[in-house]
């Protein structure tokens, strides 16, 4: 796919598209799960990223079990225009767990719909003008403890292949987008010597536009 361009040569500034991700941790040895990319991919062929995608106009629909903590959702509406409403900020999530469970089989629905209370908003990041796609994409975390998940249950997926549990201080041997080791970085940075995060951690923004 090509890049749009102006009349005056430059790249067309695409209005990014709202998606979210989850850094999903094994908290007992500091390990993230991450998946190799499609080389079919436009965007970010053969590149390792955190389970994710585009939000959905649908993912609001989604049931609910356990809502997202009151901080969290605070967060999520700082420094974002009045038609971002707290339901939009559900919708985020809910496409985090959705795209989770489509690309690599993990499963945090509980009896009544997704858990949520878990979730905490680590970052944003907007995709640079001049790439075939462009995201505003949320970041969030949350630990395989908190939400009963045992690790081995990750699959492959078509969006996601070569699933792993990579080591938070060492993920140099997996290629990644920038951001994403970015992000990484700060994560390593955040995460208390106890190996947990606050859910009123103030997020990170990059915004690269």
């Amino acid at each position: 796919m090509n890049t749009p361009i102006t009349k005056q040569g430059k790249p067309k500034a695409l209005r990014p598209k709202d998606a979210a991700t989850i850094m999903l941790i094994d908290r007992q040895n500091l390990r993230v799960l991450m998946g190799k990319r499609s080389s079919k991919h436009v965007f970010m062929p053969d590149l390792y990223v955190f389970p994710g995608g585009r939000r959905d106009r649908n993912d609001w629909r989604l049931p609910i079990n356990t809502p997202l903590r009151d901080e969290v959702v605070s967060h999520l509406l700082k420094d974002t225009s009045q038609k971002f409403t707290k339901s939009t900020a559900t919708a985020l999530a809910l496409a985090a767990a959705r795209e989770l469970l489509e690309e690599t089989n993990i499963d945090l629905r509980g009896d009544a719909g997704f858990n949520l209370q878990h979730f905490r908003y680590f970052a944003r990041a907007v995709t640079p003008i001049g790439q075939p796609r462009r995201f505003d994409t949320r970041f969030f975390v949350s630990f395989c403890d908190e939400l009963d998940i045992d690790a081995s249950q990750a699959k492959d997926s078509d969006e996601l292949v070569d699933l792993r549990w990579v080591d938070i201080h060492r993920p140099e041997d997996h290629p990644m987008p920038a951001i994403t080791s970015i992000i990484l970085k700060q994560l390593q940075s955040a995460i208390s010597p106890s190996s947990d995060l606050g859910f009123d951690t103030p997020p990170c923004f990059y915004n690269r536009t």
